[in-house]
């Protein structure tokens, strides 16, 4: 028996890569299956140039044995196996990959891809095992040889007898702690578990004798339990499946395997792509939204493959967060299995895959709004507040992305319109896209700054949700058309001209009531906007009501306010009251603009700041 230390190297990084590399324990048995597949890849490499060799599929498999009294589990492949220098040269230095080195020396084309870097992944078996002992046997050698480690002390090399080719990896499971549970490692129903999990989709065979209630003779009433080997991986991935030859159905069923959500997914998209960067996707919208979706909680990401070995549940750097309802998973055969989160966000090919998913996804909505229109309203329904949440983030670096999948409600069409067909109908002389905020539609119709606006015929879009107007705002325009809220100080309308005779007319009445409601308003003014209203408030400056009323509900507001503008409708019959108050009853002109300004506020959803003085003024004036 040969006892030999681990390369210096090796040794100091052997727990390092262990405890940094792989978060979850389980992936050890995903790291020795997919070296097993490998070991077996590597005959049928080898039987494409020897013609001594015949390649017979159904020959090949990796079995798995759990033992509970021996407290052992043991992978066996009947794969290439490995020669005494192979042992030692793989299995005796981190991140020496026998696989890599292999494909290079037989200039195999990236088609015939190993999926394996044996080394660090073999090391994961170091996690749940306090022995490794390796028995191998390699294609064309008589003799056979057993590995073994403790861990990072070294190992030992011995010759051994085993008659067939191939490996078999026994790890002596450790016992339990009190924070980790190794009995799961040896139970039948986990380890179908984590096989089904990650390596489902391994080209061969994963075995497994399995216990089975089967009935007795004839009387189906009676049952025993036998033990009966099973085949755990189904071995083919729907996503290498010839896009013809799957239906609707699979693509749903596949959704509801992977748990991506309990409704049925909206729209499938199956990419394959073979260019520069290889990578076969299927990827899922959902119909309805995640009870945790607008939470801190939810996690976006795709679950990422390597040559169909799960490598991360969750990749967050293959979705931007606009697109972070979209669910499913990725495969590349040129990504590296042994890789860690920190690496994936600077890898060239993964930032090539998700932009190619980005421009993909935008496309794919960009056709269900085109072609099924009642499918994207759905969808938007479920998910238009994230697209909105996208066009105001970063500083609005992704709205020209975004701008042509967003919806507003119309005035005119009362459905959800697209902003490119808002502007299609605009009339030549309109100089803005309109807009007005509120709870609901219904409250907005009712709105008095509307009234000019409709009209002049012109559409409006109606703003519901608090991300609205902020995403508005960071669009600032679209086709070059400016956006314009029905309540800002200058609506572009030709009508306002007159509004300034009147202001002069009457500016001493206005700078009265100015002075009575004091830093309440910015301005009091004659309007030209409302027709049957006597009076609203509109705003100055870039702050509207709505986004004041928003910012305030945030946690730590910094009781931001719109500059308000008071606007009395001089050609309604209340002006004549107001007038004749100014000219013969100064109290009475107080009671009225405190009255109308409350008035005002309320019609905004604005709460009045003295509810009971209001109900009082109101008292006032029918006892008057």
């Amino acid at each position: 028996m040969e006892k030999k230390e681990f390369q210096a190297e090796s040794k100091r990084l052997l727990e390092m890569m262990i405890n940094s590399i792989y978060t979850k324990k389980e992936v050890f048995l995903r790291e020795l299956i997919s070296n097993a597949s490998d070991a077996i890849d590597k005959i049928y490499y080898k039987a494409l140039t020897d013609d001594s060799l015949t390649f017979q599929k159904d020959q090949y498999y990796i079995k798995v044995i759990p033992n509970k009294e021996k407290r052992t589990l043991t992978i066996v492949d009947t794969g290439i196996g490995m020669t005494k220098e192979e042992l030692e040269e793989n299995l005796g230095t981190i991140a020496k990959s026998g696989s890599l080195a292999f494909k290079k020396e037989n200039e195999l084309k990236d088609g015939y891809d190993i999926i394996g870097q044996f080394g660090v992944g073999f090391y994961a078996a170091f996690m749940v095992a306090d022995v490794v002992t390796v028995i191998s046997k390699a294609l064309g050698s008589d003799q056979a040889y057993k590995w073994e480690s403790k861990g990072a002390d070294g190992f030992t090399i011995e010759p051994y007898e085993k008659e067939e080719v191939g490996t078999e990896i026994i790890l002596k499971i450790k016992e339990n702690t009190e924070d980790d549970n190794y009995d799961e490692f040896l139970d039948e129903y986990r380890l179908k578990q984590i096989i089904k999990k990650y390596s489902d989709f391994i080209r061969y065979p994963i075995k497994m004798d399995v216990k089975v209630q089967k009935p007795k003779n004839e009387n189906e009433n009676e049952f025993e339990e036998v033990v009966e080997e099973q085949t755990i991986n189904s071995m083919v991935p729907i996503w290498r499946k010839n896009k013809s030859e799957l239906t609707d159905e699979d693509y749903e069923n596949f959704y509801a395997e992977k748990h991506y959500g309990f409704d049925k997914p909206l729209k499938h998209i199956h990419i394959s792509v073979d260019g520069t960067v290889r990578y076969q996707a299927i990827l899922y919208i959902p119909e309805k939204t995640p009870f945790n979706y607008y939470t801190a909680e939810y996690e976006k990401g795709l679950e990422l493959y390597s040559n169909g070995v799960l490598i991360m549940n969750k990749c967050p750097d293959l979705l931007p967060d606009y697109f972070s309802f979209v669910k499913g998973m990725v495969d590349s055969e040129d990504l590296s299995l042994n890789i860690s989160r920190e690496m994936l966000q600077h890898d060239k090919q993964l930032k090539i895959i998700a932009k190619n998913i980005q421009n993909k996804i935008k496309r794919e909505l960009e056709n269900l709004l085109k072609n099924q229109r009642e499918k994207y309203e759905k969808f938007y329904e479920a998910f238009g507040r994230q697209l909105k949440y996208g066009v105001y983030s970063d500083f609005g670096a992704n709205k020209e992305t975004l701008q042509d999948l967003l919806m507003f409600y119309s005035s005119k069409e009362k459905k959800l319109v697209t902003l490119k067909e808002y502007v299609s109908r605009m009339p030549e002389e309109q100089k803005y896209i309109y807009y007005a905020t509120g709870d609901s539609y219904e409250r907005i119709e009712k709105l008095p700054q509307t009234e000019l606006v409709a009209d002049k015929g012109y559409e409006i879009l109606y703003l519901t949700e608090d991300i609205d107007e902020f995403a508005i705002k960071m669009l600032m325009t679209y086709k070059e058309k400016e956006f314009k809220s029905v309540s800002s100080g200058d609506l572009g309308i030709s009508e306002e001209e007159n509004k300034k005779e009147t202001e002069k007319e009457h500016k001493e009445l206005f700078e009265q009531m100015k002075s009575i409601l004091g830093d309440k308003v910015k301005d009091v003014r004659a309007s030209n906007r409302l027709k049957t209203h006597p009076v609203c408030l509109s705003t100055d400056g870039e702050i509207t009501i709505e986004m004041e009323k928003v910012l305030n509900a945030m946690p730590n507001s910094q009781n931001i306010k719109a500059e308000k503008v008071l606007e009395i409708n001089t050609d309604h019959e209340v002006f004549q009251t107001l007038k004749a108050a100014y000219e013969n009853d100064q109290e009475k002109l107080k009671l009225f603009t405190n009255i109308l300004y409350n008035q005002a506020l309320l019609i905004e959803g604005l709460p009045v700041q003295d509810p009971v003085e209001f109900t009082n003024d109101i008292c006032k004036i029918m006892v008057s």
